[in-house]
């Protein structure tokens, strides 16, 4: 018989079994998940996160409606989730943020910061500084000086109220300077972004600034770090000798063999590599781990692994992308409660202390205000300008608290002092937004100039519209400046498409063949009147520091940007003038960002392309249009109706439904003529060079314009068009049962043609497709304008007595007739079903809005969406209106255009 006696051996195997039970048990267990062991740090490293995030994100949802940067929440997440105020809950330290859990928080953070100032690292661009030496380099020694001289004179009384006589008081006026003359230049870039001012003068020198005063403010954090650490002047310049030279063999050597490394590896081209990356990583945690062992701080090791990074091909802003959402998300917030945790506002609780506080305040912001501006001022800047900049370089952000933690984790600040200097940097960052925007409203901004390439701005130098936009060839006005708006890869088609058919001249015609000699004579009079289309590349700028490093390289991004290369080439294919711009802009400002463009380059037509937010129906049978016009015709509907089809409340979330957003706020806010293309992606038949325009004319100002875009079009002698007035007959006067037996006159049918007048009902329609209602006599004279519009072009007097031999050529490629009908959308679409037989490729053109319309088409789109239960219409019926919409449902054209009139206004 074995008998076990008590000894060491067995109370380690009952400890260990111990420790795995507990390990293995769970909440079920009654275990509390919040309970720290040192063998399992996770669950409450988990806890923390989520606790952590939550309160960053709720914050910064209230903050951003003010248009303050996320470091302002995520700093005041971390204070409010310290002894400021949750930590005053009983128990809420102890369970949540307990002193033992804080070397693994302290951990996970600080590899953040070194990823976090890697990436402030890739975000400066030397070329930025060059560009704008003189004047940049004036305003950020001026924003360094005067700051730092004032920190220096604060810190004597701080010193003496605040500070251990055991910290010598160089160290603290050292520590002092440095977060006094800091600019935080990761949070000034968003800044900037987020008021539009990085195109403008005040922008670009803040910028560049910004870039300069980052890099002295490490380096002088740097030389304070290692003197605290090394205790003696002759170390600390060891020290510093060693780091220049460790600098020097990164900025020389290094860089040069991580750029061959890219071009090796074809990251310069595709992106950076998986090779690449790993080399990129390892260097990074060598150059911390470097910095650190020397004496000096891990960050700045890793901030210069992030400045040797090539920009060739955008490796620095692809790299950015793949690392900054967790950066951003998780690391920073996480080190931002670290310094919230170690804040307690509650210090601030005499007289005393808060006098200083506001000395600390207005001290550091008269520092950054007052050297700035004046440099500016005498570097020729208005006071108004120089002020600007002034206060943007006041910001003090996220950085000036890394410094403040610099110093706190070296025992150089007191907590109190610590809190004073948090309470400062929080302050100055959150007024910055606001001071700013009165200082430099937009309506006093002065732009550096269209970030363009191959050609300028057109337009005057007040940016406002050129005078002589608008070119007049005997007495009849021909759109000739176009913008051209590329926003994604998928669009290019469609933009390509709409500006050749714009083009008056077309390509080369195969076989030798030529146009009429009066038609070349005409093309080349149109040559003469100086066409050109501007390309509008958007790129939406979001949070992400990968947006904000694209928009401050737009001079460099225009040119390598692959939807304008492919435009560009397009362009020189067809021997069209293409001048390029680039607007890198938040989403809610990409529509405003469309019609600011084309007023101030004098645009007279905004080309823009659209792609279906679904698979459309391409063909409707000719007997469920013949039996729904029935239905009309027995009057069983209601014209109140405003719910139109099946719509599926889920479309306002897909890309495309979110693109229609963008689509209708260009038709909003724009000043300009507005032409959108639609392809309905069927390329089923082989498509020639030859196209035929089908317009239904059914009144109304944007139904005028289209008139009229169509007749231009026709000025290619390879386009020919079919335009039909359609006209709605009484119901009741029972003259038409069936839509086969619907009167066409014209050319169509009836050579003699007829007139019919319009039955008049309500206006009720969906507000983005009708604008209000009207009185009889602003519709009567909407009426008359729509008869000597169509009387002009129509007329046979016309075609041949007119003096422009331009004109006449156009109008002879166009069939005009009328068609009468009870249900003129469903005849217009057989109509369009029936040119379409005829044609390779049938483009349908048509006006967008119902303004002064005489009569709705509500009843009958009801029951011709009814057949189509399967799509939903909503999203695309407030976005191209009643007619295209029905064209596009029913399949009856290659690409439908749709035009909108400009200067309508909407009540």
């Amino acid at each position: 018989m074995l008998v076990l006696v008590p000894g060491p051996t067995v109370r380690v195997f009952e400890d260990f079994a111990q420790r795995e039970a507990t390990r293995e048990g769970g909440l079920l267990t009654g275990i509390d998940p919040t309970a720290l062991t040192t063998s399992e740090p996770l669950r409450l490293w988990i806890v923390q996160v989520a606790v952590i995030i939550i309160m960053a994100q709720l914050l910064s949802l209230g903050l951003r409606r003010i248009k303050q940067p996320k470091v302002i929440a995520e700093v005041l997440g971390g204070i409010l989730l310290g002894p400021t105020a949750f930590g005053r809950i009983p128990g809420f330290t102890e369970h949540i943020f307990p002193a033992v859990s804080l070397p693994y928080l302290s951990l996970v953070a600080n590899i953040g910061l070194c990823l976090f100032l890697f990436l402030i690292g890739l975000e400066i661009d030397a070329s930025i500084i060059k560009r704008n030496a003189r004047m940049s380099v004036i305003v950020s020694l001026a924003g360094i000086a005067l700051p730092f001289a004032l920190g220096a004179a604060l810190s004597l009384p701080l010193y003496n109220h605040f500070i251990d006589p055991s910290v010598p008081f160089a160290y603290f006026m050292l520590f002092t300077g440095v977060a006094y003359s800091i600019t935080a230049f990761p949070v000034l870039c968003r800044i900037l972004t987020e008021l539009k001012l990085l195109d403008t003068n005040v922008g670009v020198v803040v910028l560049s600034a910004g870039v300069g005063n980052d890099v002295v403010g490490w380096t002088l954090l740097a030389l304070t770090v290692a003197l605290v650490n090394d205790g003696s002047g002759l170390t600390a310049l060891w020290t510093l000798l060693i780091c220049i030279a460790f600098t020097i063999f990164l900025l020389w050597p290094v860089k040069s063999f991580l750029l061959w490394l890219a071009r090796k590896t074809g990251s310069t081209e595709n992106g950076p590599t998986m090779f690449y990356m790993t080399v990129v990583m390892i260097l990074l945690w060598a150059c911390a781990f470097f910095a650190d062992i020397v004496g000096v701080n891990a960050i700045f090791g890793a901030f210069l692994a992030g400045i040797i990074v090539p920009r060739e091909g955008g490796i620095a802003i692809t790299l950015t992308e793949k690392l900054e959402a967790m950066v951003s998300i998780v690391f920073l917030p996480l080190y931002f409660t670290l310094s919230g945790l170690n804040t307690n506002l509650g210090l601030l609780d005499n007289g005393i202390t808060w006098a200083f506080t506001i000395a600390i305040v207005c001290l550091s912001f008269s520092g950054k205000f007052g050297g700035c501006t004046i440099a500016a001022r005498l570097s020729g800047f208005s006071w108004r300008e120089a002020s600007t900049i002034g206060s943007l370089m006041s910001c003090k952000g996220l950085v000036e608290l890394i410094v403040l933690n610099v110093g706190l984790e070296a025992g150089i600040l007191s907590p109190r002092v610590f809190s004073m200097f948090v309470l400062e940097a929080l302050t100055l960052t959150f007024l910055t937004t606001p001071l700013v925007t009165a200082l430099y409203p937009p309506e006093r901004r002065v732009s550096v100039g269209t970030i363009g390439g191959e050609g300028s701005a057109i337009g005057n130098g007040s940016g406002g519209p050129d005078e002589n936009a608008s070119i007049t060839v005997k007495g009849h006005p021909w759109r000739h400046r176009f913008t051209v708006v590329l926003d994604k890869l998928d669009h290019i088609p469609g933009a390509m498409a709409l500006t050749q058919l714009v083009l008056p001249t077309p390509p080369i015609l195969s076989g030798g063949t030529s146009a009429p000699t009066t038609t070349d004579a005409a093309i080349e009079r149109i040559k003469e009147s100086n066409v050109s289309v501007d390309a509008l590349r958007l790129i939406e700028l979001s949070e992400r520091t990968s947006a904000v490093m694209g928009s401050s390289v737009a001079d460099t991004l225009i040119h390598t940007d692959r939807l304008l290369r492919i435009f560009r080439m397009f362009g020189e294919l067809n021997e069209l003038p293409v001048s390029t711009s680039l607007s890198v802009v938040p989403h809610d400002d990409l529509a405003h960002s469309v019609a600011d463009h084309a007023n101030r380059h004098a645009s007279q037509l905004v080309l823009l392309p659209w792609l279906l937010p679904t698979a459309y129906s391409n063909t409707v049978d000719s007997s469920e249009l013949g039996t729904l016009t029935s239905e009309i015709s027995k009057g069983d509907h209601n014209p109140c109706e405003a719910s139109l089809g099946n719509v599926s409340k889920t479309d306002v979330s897909t890309t495309s439904a979110i693109h229609s957003q963008f689509v209708r706020g260009v038709f909003a806010e724009s000043k300009t003529d507005v032409a959108l293309f639609i392809d309905t992606d069927d390329r089923t038949e082989v498509l020639g060079g030859s196209q035929h325009i089908f317009f239904p004319f059914f009144g109304g100002p944007d139904d005028r314009l289209a008139l009229e875009f169509v007749v231009q079009l026709c000025l290619n002698p390879r386009i020919t068009a079919t335009v039909v007035k359609m006209v709605k007959m009484d119901v009741e006067a029972g003259r038409v049962r069936d839509p086969s037996t619907a009167h066409v006159g014209g050319d169509l049918d009836d050579p003699n043609g007829r007139d019919h007048r319009h039955t008049v009902s309500s206006t009720i329609g969906h507000p983005d497709i009708v604008y209000g209602q009207h009185t009889t006599q602003t519709r009567q004279q909407s009426e008359t304008a729509d008869n000597a519009i169509w009387s002009k072009y129509a007329s046979t007097t016309f075609k041949t007595k007119d003096s422009s031999a331009l004109l006449r050529s156009a109008l002879s490629r166009v069939r005009f007739s009328d068609i009468s009908s009870p249900a003129p959308m469903h005849a217009a679409i057989q109509c369009a079903s029936g040119i379409r037989k005829m044609h390779k490729r049938l483009v349908v053109v048509a006006g967008r809005s119902r303004q002064f319309a005489t009569e709705n088409h509500n009843a009958e789109l009801k029951q011709f969406f009814e057949v189509h239960r399967s799509v939903d219409h909503e999203v695309m019926r407030k976005t191209i209106g009643d007619v295209a919409t029905a064209m596009v449902v029913a399949g009856s054209a290659s690409a439908v255009v749709v035009l909108q009139a400009a200067n309508i206004s909407l009540e």
